[in-house]
């Protein structure tokens, strides 16, 4: 991309180092101007310093937005319709969140007349996918700047120096290397690099922000209810929810409970291994109340057919192809599961664990009367079973049969 092609900039912007140190190199370096965007997600941090500072740039058109309501119902809720879980154990936070902040991103493009945005996402991991994707997917002819694949600060060390140049503030624990990075939103947090990158080697308890250590926790249980929707979360012990408050709240619940914690090393799209430590206390929560009001209303078929796909589901959320037609086709698959997902689970939270002790349902498949070992009245006959036993049998008697026949029947 030329330089003199782009005359005006989206930049996700955090107010960080990094974000800081962006926004200066694309003034400096594209002469353009340069629109911030600070998304709150429920990252637990204030964001009007980085309004502050986005002003202390000469930026004119800022734009912080609480997208945690949206982040929550149109996003984070549709990925747990479908339990998705990357790898069998990640509950994909980080992945659900960018294409929000793209999304916003070329809404906010599209309102002030800008050809290009950008992201401080490095050339080494999956957030530069998930980013790019989604723009091209919702702005075809969108020019994207990462600076991270463009620049010549290539080290902590130039980084700084460019800083210190331009007079950008330097946070004091920025002056080291960081002990590692942090992503968080109102989902998770996620933590990497530095001290987490041998895996042979436990975590740092400094690392965790969102949980207490399970050997901490209460030694008696919390037990909650949760009341379900068509497959979503409504209300916490009868007490109705917004999306994002309920999310709060089951966080608050995890927190308490040292419940949510995961270290990880995952496979990430552009090729290479990474080891993360991931909290994600109310989503692991919300997963295993799913998964229970499912198990009496969802018909055995259509919960193994929707199991057998969740892994190519959670792949591509992972890889950024939330705006894919592929997943928009298994989404509206998972959304007509869960017409019938509707009813009351019961939890029990303790130490790290979480367990389904109870759930209730208006459209429950489960029948006490078929099921009983107790006299069931005809209900059932009993006798069907070996009709049923000898035709799915036959194909295994014909195998056996050939066998010992040298392969003639």
């Amino acid at each position: 991309m030329r330089v003199k092609d782009v005359k005006k900039v989206v930049l996700a912007y955090s107010g960080g180092l990094d974000t800081s140190v962006i926004l200066k190199w694309l003034q400096t370096t594209y002469g353009c101007e340069v629109v911030t965007f600070t998304a709150d997600l429920g990252q637990g941090e204030e964001l009007e310093p980085a309004r502050r500072k986005a002003e202390m740039f000469g930026v004119k058109e800022i734009f912080v937005d609480d997208l945690r309501e949206t982040f929550t119902k149109d996003f984070v809720f549709p990925m747990f319709r479908a339990n998705a879980l990357y790898e069998g154990q990640y509950l994909l936070g980080t992945s659900i969140a960018r294409p929000l902040i793209a999304q916003r991103q070329i809404e906010i493009a599209e309102m002030v007349g800008a050809d290009a945005v950008a992201h401080g996402a490095t050339g080494k991991g999956n957030d530069q996918v998930r980013f790019e994707l989604a723009y091209y997917a919702l702005k075809p002819d969108v020019k994207v700047i990462a600076p991270w694949r463009e620049w010549d600060l290539t080290s902590r060390t130039r980084l700084l120096e460019f800083a210190e140049l331009h007079q950008i503030p330097i946070a004091r624990d920025k002056r080291g290397d960081a002990p590692f990075s942090v992503d968080a939103n109102l989902l998770h947090s996620s933590s990497e690099g530095k001290i987490l990158e041998d895996p042979a080697i436990e975590a740092d308890e400094a690392v965790y922000q969102r949980t207490i250590r399970p050997e901490d926790a209460p030694d008696r249980a919390t037990v909650i209810s949760m009341d379900f929707e068509r497959g979503d979360p409504v209300a916490i012990d009868d007490e109705k929810l917004s999306p994002a408050m309920l999310l709060t709240r089951l966080n608050e619940l995890g927190r308490a409970n040292g419940i949510g914690r995961l270290d990880l090393v995952e496979n990430r799209f552009v090729g290479m291994k990474s080891r993360g430590i991931y909290e994600t206390p109310g989503g692991t929560i919300l997963l295993a109340g799913h998964r229970g009001i499912e198990s009496i209303t969802l018909d055995r078929e259509a919960a193994h057919l929707k199991d057998s796909l969740m892994p190519r589901y959670a792949e591509m959320i992972y890889n950024g192809f939330w705006f894919s037609p592929e997943r928009r086709m298994m989404q509206a698959l998972i959304d007509e599961s869960q017409k019938s997902v509707s009813g009351r689970v019961r939890l029990k939270l303790y130490k790290g664990n979480v367990t389904v002790i109870g759930r209730e349902s208006p459209n429950s498949l489960y029948s006490m009367k078929v099921v009983t070992f107790e006299d069931d009245q005809g209900a059932y006959d009993q006798i069907d079973a070996q009709g049923f036993i000898k035709l799915n049998a036959l194909r295994l008697r014909l195998g056996a049969m050939a066998g010992r026949k040298g392969g003639n029947l």
